[in-house]
């Protein structure tokens, strides 16, 4: 079974190419940009509590099952 040739795109086309789809991006507001960096700001706080939580709570555990041998 012979393989077809991909046909080499010239670095202008290739250009034009990426013009037209960076045109079709659309970028969010400066409202829903800051609005997003809030929640991951929120977010990041509360998930690093629950992860020194049960670090913590891991470690007394560890500490208490090593305090027995």
């Amino acid at each position: 079974m012979a393989e077809e040739k991909k046909s080499r795109t010239s670095p202008a086309e290739f250009v034009q190419q990426v013009r037209t789809e960076a045109s079709k991006v659309v970028w969010p507001t400066r409202e829903e940009t800051i609005r997003t960096a809030i929640f991951v700001g929120i977010m990041m706080v509360i998930l690093s509590l629950f992860f020194l939580g049960v670090d913590s709570a891991f470690s007394a555990i560890v500490g208490w099952l090593l305090s027995l041998a």
